[in-house]
């Protein structure tokens, strides 16, 4: 199923379904302010495997991140960090960044076996946003790749819906998708570590 859904101005009614079809354990692709994501609920463990078959992935190896809506919502997955790494949060997000923090006991143990840390994203995308925080807990999300060999991540939401359409629950055009993934940034040792580097500028943030 496909829905349109204006990021200037969600519509509450299309938010609903999405929440709906993820506290139902459904998989859906969304907007960021970035790329598409495919994106679950993190407390339900039957999608998270899902998101990893179609992913080709084991739980425990697999290098999702938790969209967040905002940052007193990161503070529940995370352990306490120094005021230095709460600047750059506050100044860096919302926006294209992901931060790899280390990860408390609210992570779902599907996913930490191994791991003891998690990718933190809030996007500057309200669709998104709206989603997590009406759902009231994180979306456990992954990027949308493209075969295409010019194309790393897939932009055309119609094209995914026509890809995808078999295999999730819905997909939610919200315009074009950019084709530049997140900065990632690594904050587990105090320091600023850019492991990818993105959309976002670390420069920028500091």
């Amino acid at each position: 199923m496909l829905i349109k859904i204006y990021p200037e101005n969600p519509n509450p009614k299309f938010i609903e379904q999405a929440v709906e079809v993820l506290r139902n354990g459904g998989i859906i692709i969304y907007p960021t302010d970035t790329i598409y994501g495919l994106g679950c609920d993190i407390t339900n463990h039957k999608a998270i495997e899902r998101i990893c078959r179609l992913r080709g992935i084991k739980p425990d190896k697999a290098n999702f991140s938790f969209i967040c809506s905002d940052l007193s919502h990161i503070s529940d997955y995370i352990k306490p960090i120094d005021t230095n790494v709460f600047r750059v949060l506050k100044k860096a997000l919302p926006g294209p960044y992901t931060f790899i923090l280390n990860a408390n006991n609210n992570v779902p143990k599907l996913l930490s076996s191994k791991k003891k840390t998690v990718g933190i994203r809030v996007p500057d995308n309200n669709i998104a946003r709206e989603i997590v925080r009406l759902l009231g807990n994180p979306i456990l999300s992954t990027s949308i790749r493209d075969d295409d060999d010019v194309l790393e991540y897939s932009t055309d939401p119609e094209l995914i819906q026509e890809k995808y359409h078999d295999t999730v629950d819905l997909v939610i055009d919200g315009g074009y998708g950019g084709n530049i993934a997140s900065t990632v940034i690594d904050c587990t040792s105090g320091e600023f570590e850019v492991i990818r580097e993105g959309k976002g500028s670390l420069e920028d943030v500091l």
